[in-house]
């Protein structure tokens, strides 16, 4: 098997999942982002908006698309604001 046919089975079965989560019906930019907060919310609770910025699989994203899909991940309900602090702090919610 070749390297790109090893890429395309991990692609097809990441589609698999996300569609199974029900994902797919965010942007690529929002399911990175939230892929991205997921991950740092294994050592806290709380994800904070630095170390989404900073995550590897956000790094190439511009701040206005960044803040953009932020917003919209909150609106649909896979993150919240932290009550705990005033701004730039989110708690993580399984997928619908």
């Amino acid at each position: 098997m070749t390297e790109i046919s090893k890429l395309t089975e991990l692609r097809k079965l990441m589609q698999s999942m996300e569609r199974t989560l029900g994902l797919e019906q965010l942007s690529p930019v929002e399911r990175d982002i939230y892929y991205a907060a997921e991950e740092l919310s294994k050592s806290d609770d709380e994800v904070r908006t630095f170390g989404l910025i900073e995550h590897t699989l956000v790094q190439s994203v511009s701040r206005p698309t960044f803040f953009r899909a932020l917003k919209s991940l909150v609106e649909k309900g896979y993150l919240s604001q932290s009550g705990t602090a005033n701004r730039g702090r989110y708690i993580v919610h399984a997928p619908k």
